[in-house]
């Protein structure tokens, strides 16, 4: 079959939207029809060169949609199912999946040679593979992915607002909850307040933070942590640092998230000074991985006992916290719709990802036509 897609063909070049051919499922893998895919900037990552994947490749990997084929041997989806799709496949069998840590899975080692489990491609034009970012291609009308990758969630759920439960809100929830270990009476600071970020915001909060503190260089997104659960919003870290030495009278932060879009040295300084004695920084942002961002005084890590910690999907686990953080958006204990600044159809993907360069959005949606 025929399907448009929004592609990259090389880094440093926007996104072209083309027609694909699509193979349709083998065994272990379904057909998916995307209804909405949410704007994240790991995507932008690719375009700047900070994640080199194998090109082309279609983008996308925050998506939801509706199952309209399986392929032999699928048990877990039918088709009609609504699922969300989760960016880290999770096999369910291999050593990290067994030992609760799924956002580990050995599949997801090679999500941005962007080919299936078995290394063949679903995408084609021509003579030529395309991949899939995160083997999901959400930037797409339709796509093959593996069974792995998606979540069958509730079908009274709007796909349009549980696409961001694939990738930003797990992510910063969890780098708050589960990453940072956030308790009641804590303080935490969360640096850069994007997609990921503002839902770190919103995570430290639900745990019980005692004070959350944004910092963001953009009005708009230092206002939105406000209404996420921030308690104070800053410009910059140093003027952050200045209040946290006050309202901890001295003692400083417990956690320091960093959810910046591109990780460098500063903000990493500057969020180990932030915590105290037995305190937590969690880098949850990317950087060129040949890139060193982390230089600090090993005697003070040492004296101090302080801990710089990596976090993927906030170290939450694919197939329970997807369903998890959406039955908290049903009861309304999590903010899902107030997340969405603007909608794009696929033809303004790259509209889109100016406005998030821009600071102008904290999330933006592609909804596909249907």
């Amino acid at each position: 079959m025929k399907t448009r897609a929004a592609v990259l063909f090389e880094g440093g070049k926007p996104f072209e939207v083309v027609e694909l051919d699509l193979e349709g499922p083998r065994d272990g893998e379904v057909l998916i029809r995307y209804v909405a895919a949410g704007l994240c900037h790991s995507d932008l990552h690719l375009t700047d060169g900070d994640l080199v994947p194998r090109f082309p490749i279609v983008g996308g990997h925050e998506g939801a949609g509706i199952i309209e084929e399986v392929g032999a041997g699928v048990t877990k989806v039918k088709p009609g199912d609504h699922v969300v799709c989760s960016f880290i496949p999770n096999c369910g069998r291999c050593r990290y999946c067994a030992t609760g840590r799924s956002n580990l899975c050995d599949m997801g080692a090679t999500i941005l040679d962007g080919h299936m489990p078995d290394g063949t491609f679903r995408f084609h034009m021509g003579d030529s593979d395309f991949g899939a970012m995160c083997m999901l291609g959400t930037f797409a009308e339709r796509a093959t992915i593996s069974e792995h990758s998606v979540v069958k969630v509730d079908d009274w759920l709007p796909l349009q607002t549980a696409v961001l439960v694939g990738c930003g809100v797990p992510t910063g929830w969890g780098s708050a909850n589960y990453a940072g270990a956030v308790r009641a009476g804590d303080t935490t600071v969360v640096y850069g307040i994007g997609g990921i970020g503002i839902n770190a915001v919103q995570g430290a909060k639900q745990a019980g933070a005692k004070y959350v503190i944004a910092v963001d260089p953009v009005a708009f997104k230092r206002e939105t942590a406000a209404k996420f659960g921030a308690t104070h919003v800053f410009t910059t870290a140093d003027e952050a640092a200045d209040t946290v030495t006050e309202l901890t009278w001295g003692q400083m932060a417990d956690q320091a998230i960093i959810t910046v879009g591109t990780v460098d040295e500063q903000v990493v300084t500057d969020a180990f000074n932030a915590i105290g004695r037995g305190g937590t920084v969690v880098i949850t942002g990317l950087a060129n991985p040949e890139k060193l961002t982390v230089h600090v005084s090993g005697g003070v890590m040492t004296l101090f006992e302080k801990t710089i910690k990596g976090t993927l999907f906030g170290s939450a686990n694919p197939q329970y916290d997807i369903v998890k953080l959406l039955r908290l958006y049903d009861a309304g204990q999590l903010k899902l719709d107030e997340l969405v600044t603007k909608t794009y159809t696929l033809e303004q993907v790259n509209e889109g990802y100016q406005d998030l360069r821009d600071g102008k959005i904290i999330r933006g949606v592609i909804t596909h036509a249907q």
